[in-house]
């Protein structure tokens, strides 16, 4: 009965991320975390690293920067398995959970496609995607792996996080009119679906204060002939917004920073913090949730 005692005493004394540690300390077979995320410059980098920085606590946490590329995988994937990890929860911290889908599968061996790594994988040329390196073959691993299947679209604390920009940003609401604006897709129905996602979260906003209106748009950033409309209708919105002493606020919804909206809003009148998603302890709770998810799915 005192070996009992003594048992739970030492578990009300530890914390749960400590639990966590020793429930897996003897495990042959320990669990880790691989986010991967679009990255950018140092402070986009950042962004993201801070924010998963507290994950460590609970297991091996390693983040993959690039949209799907082999070679920062195999890295994040070989970090991890020197320490022991062999199986992987893949969180992709990306807007839409279609993207880069079918080729992290194939990068990861989850499906075919992807050739084998090349020799010398420092001078494979593969195509990039504005300027981003795009490697592409099958990575080597002994490690079992399991992918997030939402994006940042899905996520009910994205439409928290929307919500509280708009507020903090808000002076006099029905004067004031918001727009959500996001990079969006290059595929007319694709983009549409961001719409639709955006659009409930965006619900959120319209409840937490009486706007004149709340939209969401989307740039479609890298397709020209189609941003060149959408940047016409973003911009409309925007003036009308000013009109009868009326403001517009704009809430970049990326993960980071303001991208190129700077520029798109030039020479008009809006109010806007410039920040993305991040900074926000609820994208955090957002992969850890992805990562348990993942976990229970392969019952882990």
């Amino acid at each position: 009965m005192r070996r009992l005692v003594g048992i739970i005493m030492l578990c009300t004394v530890i914390g749960g991320s400590s639990l966590h540690a020793l429930a897996h300390a003897s495990n042959p077979d320990p669990v880790g975390v691989l986010v991967m995320a679009h990255g950018g410059d140092p402070a986009w980098n950042e962004g993201v690293l801070d924010i998963v920085r507290p994950l460590r606590e609970h297991y091996p946490l390693e983040v993959a920067f690039g949209m799907a590329t082999a070679d920062s995988l195999q890295a994040a994937i070989r970090a991890l398995e020197e320490r022991g990890v062999r199986r992987i929860a893949v969180v992709r911290l990306f807007l839409s959970g279609a993207s880069f889908l079918e080729r992290t599968e194939q990068i990861l061996g989850l499906a075919p496609g992807a050739p084998d790594r090349p020799e010398d994988p420092t001078h494979h040329e593969d195509a990039d995607h504005g300027g981003h390196r795009m490697e592409f073959w099958r990575v080597e691993t002994r490690a079992s792996f399991v992918l997030s299947e939402e994006g940042l679209l899905d996520s009910h604390q994205i439409g928290e996080i929307l919500a509280a920009r708009a507020r903090d940003l808000s002076r006099h609401a029905p004067s004031e009119s918001v727009l959500i604006l996001a990079h969006g897709a290059g595929d007319d129905a694709e983009n549409e679906t961001w719409l639709k996602r955006m659009d409930r979260l965006a619900e959120g906003v319209r409840k937490t204060l009486p706007f004149r209106e709340v939209v969401v748009e989307t740039l479609r950033e890298d397709w020209p002939d189609k941003r060149e409309v959408a940047e016409r209708r973003i911009r409309g919105f925007v003036e009308r917004a000013g009109q009868g002493g009326g403001k517009a606020i704009v809430i970049p919804f990326r993960v980071h920073g303001f991208g190129p909206y700077a520029d798109v809003l030039s020479e008009l009148d809006y109010v806007s913090d410039g920040r993305g998603l991040l900074p926000d302890s609820r994208v955090a709770e957002w992969i850890r949730e992805q990562a348990a998810d993942g976990f229970a799915r392969m019952g882990w």
